[in-house]
């Protein structure tokens, strides 16, 4: 092997996936030695898994030294687990994929083959997603579509984490340091050259999937708030438009019973302005009550994540950039 041969990081979050360890042990390193012009370092991210995972990823660090770990103290989240492989990763380009195979592996040297072609941010396509609820389907294709209106920011429809990054750009994502991540907005802010290709995602190689509607629909808060300040103007936008509304029926009301004399019953239309009111008031207070919480959770600087090992020595818990 050329000791000179650009070295290639493929980084892996894992969280319960010993049902899927072997078949990605297995198909990983068949493509791996399909390319021996390259040196490769496989990164998996332990993210407080409570089953086997993590004796599963020791052994196999024992028996392959191009794989390794990194088991961090508790469960903090794929996005923030990303964050910790990239802070570690020491290829000239990572290569970002899911442990349970919905990402194949075999479309990794087709990834290699752009980025060497001059392409900084390599990223898959969805052109099947696999056995996944249509309800879901729909829900994710209008949340892109919802996104991309919103912010002056190319947003990335149907793609996801399944993506090759160029060492510029594991550098420029690893300075943002901001604890409520939302990386797939994070990957159009950075901007870079990018090149797309289409994959058919598979289905879970095993288990069952970790993200339910309410987490994933606290990742799409999480991706509007991070994103754009949208939801703010549309609160101001929605107070002006309930004042003038409101002025307009006070000025018909005075008209009516100066002209007509036309004594108020009151009570219905008191109720209706009142609960109406009331709504919009609460709306535009939960509104702001994210972005505080995303500052007030920002503001504190405290370390994203803690590391408890590495490739079975005690690490530093935070490594600062």
């Amino acid at each position: 092997m050329n000791h000179n041969s650009k070295l290639i990081t493929i980084l892996i979050p894992c969280y319960n996936e010993q049902e899927s360890l072997p078949a990605l042990f297995g198909r990983l390193n068949a493509v791996m030695d399909s390319m021996p012009d390259y040196r490769w370092e496989v990164l998996t991210v332990n993210d407080g898994s409570t089953d086997s995972t993590l004796a599963m990823l020791m052994q196999m660090h024992r028996r392959d030294s191009r794989w390794h770990y990194v088991d961090l103290s508790r469960n903090f989240g794929k996005e923030t687990a990303m964050l910790a492989g990239m802070d570690y990763a020491k290829g000239n380009c990572v290569v970002i994929m899911d442990s349970d195979l919905q990402h194949p592996p075999e479309e990794i040297p087709r990834m290699i083959s752009l980025w060497e072609k001059g392409y900084d941010d390599v990223y898959g396509v969805r052109r099947q997603r696999g056995r996944e609820p249509w309800i879901r389907k729909k829900l994710s294709l209008m949340y892109y579509r919802i996104l991309q209106k919103t912010t002056r920011i190319p947003v990335l429809q149907n793609t996801g984490d399944f993506r090759l990054l160029d060492r510029v750009c594991i550098d420029a994502l690893t300075a943002m340091r901001e604890c409520q991540r939302y990386t797939k907005g994070l990957y159009c802010q950075i901007g870079f050259k990018k090149a797309s290709f289409e994959f058919d995602q598979q289905d879970r190689e095993a288990g069952q999937t970790k993200w339910n509607m309410r987490s994933l629909a606290g990742l799409a808060v999480d991706g509007v708030t991070s994103y754009t300040t949208a939801p703010l103007r549309i609160a101001t936008v929605m107070g002006l438009v309930v004042s003038a509304i409101a002025f307009i029926y006070m000025v018909w009301v005075f008209a009516k019973a100066a002209i007509y004399g036309d004594p108020q019953a009151g009570f219905p239309t008191i109720m209706t302005v009142m609960l109406f009111l009331g709504g919009v008031q609460l709306l535009t207070l939960g509104i702001l009550g994210e972005y505080v919480g995303r500052i007030f959770n920002e503001v504190k600087h405290r370390p994203p994540y803690f590391v408890r090992e590495v490739d079975g020595e005690k690490a530093t818990a935070y490594r600062s950039k």
